[in-house]
């Protein structure tokens, strides 16, 4: 055969098998499979698109907290902060995307899968710089905020379930995986910072130190939980997806050296896998406890005859206990039937039932006691009503006397006008007015003589200084002489 026949024939492996796959008749389930198998590799297949000598170097250089990058995080704190504070998602988020949180925890999963103990130091020295940096910040501004509310935005991250360990860990294989990509996608890192959170939890955390107290240490405790879930599960997520892409292991010119880097490595892989799986196994266990006991409580409270209150420590957890706290009386079968029912409930059915319940409260003596407090509000109504009506008829006896006594001053002088309508002009005149009196004085010069002076007493706004209310003074007296017809008036001042 000649070779130029022979090279129509040389196919590579590739080629050679896409050829026998085209030959492969299209109802041979051999094929189908193969093919198959083939669509699935490439749609899922991720190594071929990886640049592993960029991506170590990018991880890296998020790394350091100093400079900028430090006072950016310093402002997203203080942004989510407001935000948690304000109750408002819409600002929290914003704060997560300006957040620098992700460098020194996914540089732990690199440097673990990759032997790298300088970056593995350095990574959890600037974890600790971050965290601390954080907490405090946070603290200091709701130490000083005058606002302190326990909102929902902050009460949710107190209190971490199944969903935050699964958010964790599929938001880190997210980010290492966009990370590893030539070309790194920005909107997933963006993404995958608003869904795993780590910003609100350490807010909480500084919520919880400055609020202080049983409560505030419960709650930093907890949201502090939730923010080490984040962390473990991001950087397991690092530490898989690299072993699996089989990133270069770092390597050290010391044999020696590089045996025990490789140790050291491998034995903080398997104590962050350690915790991991302890913390996932306790929160999946935590989770399916509190969704029966959601449940068997929900099963109770259909019953339209029993008052259920419920509070927030009626689930012990640790000590295995359940506490129902009844608005009323709670028969012995009911008793009965409380605890059979709960056997039915895999998760806590090992829990132990403690029942109260308020025997001198029953349905029938509650339902008594509204009844008396409806009449005793009616007879209330009736009384309220009754003073109402007697109120409206001694103002209309104070109008009568009033006209009475301006009808008797007018008839005895001429020139008298009705101090109620004088006193009304006085104020429309001057707002300042607080106080305004006016009468006729006995004055004698000689002790021998009497005169009648007319005199007004007022009181001014206090706010006045004594210039400006001895300046009204003189304007009120030339406009009392002016409306009353008066040649000569006094006018004093009534001390404050």
């Amino acid at each position: 055969m000649s070779a130029e026949n022979e090279n129509k024939f040389n196919f590579t492996d590739d080629e050679s098998a896409e050829k026998n796959a085209e030959n492969q008749p299209v109802d041979d389930p051999k094929g189908l499979w193969e093919g198959f198998k083939s669509f699935l590799y490439k749609l899922l297949d991720i190594r071929d698109d990886v640049d592993k000598d960029q991506t170590i170097e990018d991880v890296k250089k998020d790394i350091p907290f100093k400079g900028a990058t430090a006072w950016i995080l310093i402002c997203s704190i203080f942004i989510a902060s407001i935000g948690l504070n304000a109750n408002s998602t819409a600002v929290v988020i914003g704060a997560m995307l300006i957040s620098p949180l992700m460098g020194p925890i996914l540089g732990m999963g690199m440097s673990i899968a990759i032997n790298d103990i300088y970056t593995l130091r350095k990574s959890l020295v600037n974890f600790g710089v971050m965290v601390v940096l954080s907490v405090l910040t946070a603290f200091l501004f709701f130490k000083f905020f005058p606002l302190q509310e326990d909102s929902s935005e902050l009460l949710a991250r107190t209190k971490p379930d199944i969903r935050d360990v699964l958010i964790a860990f599929f938001g880190g294989l997210a980010l290492i995986i966009a990370r590893t990509k030539k070309g790194t996608i920005a909107s997933v890192i963006f993404g995958v910072a608003i869904a795993t959170a780590l910003m609100p939890p350490l807010c909480t955390v500084g919520f919880g130190l400055a609020k202080g107290g049983t409560q505030g240490l419960e709650f930093a405790g907890g949201a502090l939980y939730l923010f080490i879930i984040n962390t473990i599960f991001i950087a397991l997520a690092t530490f898989l997806v690299l072993k699996i892409l089989r990133f270069p292991m770092l390597k050290y010119a010391n044999s020696k050296r590089r045996k025990r880097i490789s140790q050291l490595a491998s034995v903080v892989a398997i104590a962050v896998m350690i915790p991991a799986v302890w913390t996932f196994w306790n929160v999946l266990i935590e989770t399916n406890i509190n969704k029966d006991y959601k449940l068997f409580v929900e099963n109770i409270e259909k019953n339209p005859e029993v008052w259920l209150q419920r509070r927030k420590e009626d689930l012990d957890i640790p000590n295995k206990t359940i506490f129902l706290h009844f608005n009323g009386e709670i028969t012995s079968l009911l008793r009965a039937q409380y605890e059979s029912d709960l056997k039915n409930y895999e998760n806590i059915k090992d829990f132990k039932l403690e029942i109260f319940g308020n025997e001198n409260r029953s349905v029938d003596k509650i339902s008594d006691a509204l009844d008396r407090a409806y009449k005793d509000l009616d007879q209330k109504e009736l009384l309220i009503k009754g003073l109402t009506e007697q109120v409206e008829e001694l103002k209309l006896n104070n109008r009568a006397l009033e006209e009475q006594l301006k009808s008797k001053a007018s008839s005895q002088n001429e020139n008298f006008v009705a101090f109620t309508t004088l006193s009304k002009d006085a104020k429309i005149q001057y707002t300042d007015l607080q106080q305004f009196g006016f009468a006729r004085m006995l004055s004698s010069k000689d002790f021998s003589t009497i005169d009648t002076i007319p005199v007004a007493a007022v009181k001014w706004n206090p706010a006045l200084s004594d210039s400006i209310q001895t300046l009204r003074e003189a304007e009120l007296k030339v406009w009392l002489q002016q409306k009353l017809a008066l040649d000569t008036l006094i006018v004093e001042r009534i001390q404050q």
